[in-house]
């Protein structure tokens, strides 16, 4: 399985966003990780589908689109014509049917006319169980390991447990479904991280913070990509 280096541009100098989006490009990232706040199912708000639209006029990145926002669902077809390539929602946000919101994603496709990857994330205190219902429908499956809402939080060290416990299960099922990690991530405990079981890995200030291209370029060897 591929380990797949996702940054985040909610640490990104956005001053300088396009330039910045092009040095991740250049060190070999194909992922760029999008993360959409709605100031209700968490406390900050970020930005939407005019700043989405706006890069995609830009970057052909895959864009990993990460709704923290309540009833996810309403927003599956903005999203794909703004540019998103997948789409992951909160099990916690939901107000109506899991497989259905699923089923939306996987039946809408971007702009690139491809099927939407459909992601299901669960917060830290989220028993780890309660996605194995879903694992084989959904792509992907994104563990926090940060309370969602912030940027540059440190990692919280029990999450790892949950992102073996959700390996094994995979493996036991035999099941690719990639699991994806958002929060704290360093230079520091990257290979820890994949050495969990992760292997799509979202980064934020380890990216963004000083050389872009070059901090790129490291993370992604650290972690094989």
């Amino acid at each position: 399985m591929k380990n797949i280096l996702s940054p985040s541009i909610l640490a990104a100098d956005f001053n300088l966003l396009g330039e910045q989006i092009r040095a991740v490009k250049e060190g070999g990232c194909e992922y760029l990780h999008v993360d959409v706040m709605d100031g209700m199912f968490v406390p900050s708000i970020s930005f939407g589908m005019p700043v989405m639209e706006s890069i995609r006029k830009g970057s052909d990145l895959f864009f990993d689109t990460h709704l923290m926002i309540v009833d996810p669902d309403r927003y599956v077809e903005e999203f794909a014509k703004t540019g998103a390539d997948g789409i992951t929602f909160h099990l916690e946000a939901v107000q109506g049917s899991v497989p259905d919101v699923i089923k939306h994603i996987k039946n809408t496709k971007s702009l690139k006319g491809a099927a939407l990857r459909a992601g299901i994330s669960i917060k830290p205190n989220t028993p780890v169980s309660e996605v194995f219902p879903y694992v084989r429908d959904v792509d992907m499956v994104l563990i926090m390991t940060v309370e969602p809402g912030f940027g540059g939080q440190k990692l919280i060290p029990e999450t790892l447990g949950k992102v073996r416990e959700l390996r094994a299960y995979l493996d036991r099922e035999g099941l690719d479904t990639d699991i994806e990690i958002d929060g704290g991530v360093t230079m520091d405990n990257i290979k820890e991280i994949c050495n969990a079981g992760a292997n799509v890995i979202v980064a934020g200030s380890a990216v963004f913070r000083g050389d872009v291209l070059q901090n790129t370029k490291d993370l992604l060897q650290m972690i094989g990509g």
